[in-house]
């Protein structure tokens, strides 16, 4: 597996402009504003608990709606990944992890299979989070699974205070990842697929 495993990614368009900086082997450090807090603190924890070193500078017209925002951040994060993957030599490509926080419990499982889906089955009797609405993160995680090319699967086991629910997603997205894109020596530096390969 290369060492060099990081990308610098920006994305400017007439709504957002996003920069992202990542070390996928990193400690968890990172420097994240994106003008929304409560975007900013699930992306410290999707960080710290994925070990990812990340630097996000964002803005947008969050005046008018974040909806423009969450989801081109998923889009920037997501070319991130693809660029600091590469051709995805010697990782595990599959992760899965169910994680507990207090009353909610949360299962992601996914693939980098450069097979883009999504399943989000966690909705909560009520979204809102101050003044932000979690079901914004389908948004943002359909954009990451189509730009990294991922199968991905989070699904609220129960739960039903969205801060919870929300933390819950992005702390089990962040160890699944970082278990599929980690090392697997015994592939000794191959693809782990039997087409020999993890690109269109």
């Amino acid at each position: 597996m290369e060492n060099n495993r990081s990308a610098n990614v920006s994305r400017k368009t007439s709504e957002t402009e996003v920069s992202v900086s990542l070390n996928l082997d990193g400690s968890g450090q990172n420097d994240i504003s994106t003008g929304i807090p409560f975007l900013d603190h699930m992306l410290q924890l999707f960080s710290k608990h994925g070990f990812f070193d990340l630097t996000i500078k964002a803005k947008g017209d969050i005046e008018i709606d974040y909806h423009h925002l969450v989801e081109d951040m998923g889009i920037t994060l997501g070319q991130a990944f693809k660029d600091a993957l590469s051709n995805k030599a010697g990782i595990k490509r599959y992760g899965f992890f169910i994680l507990p926080m207090d009353e909610t419990l949360v299962t992601v499982a996914l693939d980098l299979s450069n097979r883009a889906f999504l399943v989000f089955d966690a909705v909560t009797p009520v979204s809102m989070v101050r003044d932000f609405n979690i079901l914004l993160f389908k948004e943002f995680f359909q954009a990451f699974a189509n730009e990294v090319g991922c199968n991905l699967h989070i699904r609220l086991e129960h739960g039903t205070e969205p801060h919870h629910v929300a933390e819950a997603i992005f702390k089990g997205f962040a160890k699944a990842l970082d278990q599929a894109t980690s090392s697997e020596p015994r592939l000794d530096g191959g693809v782990p697929s039997t087409k020999g390969t993890l690109s269109k």
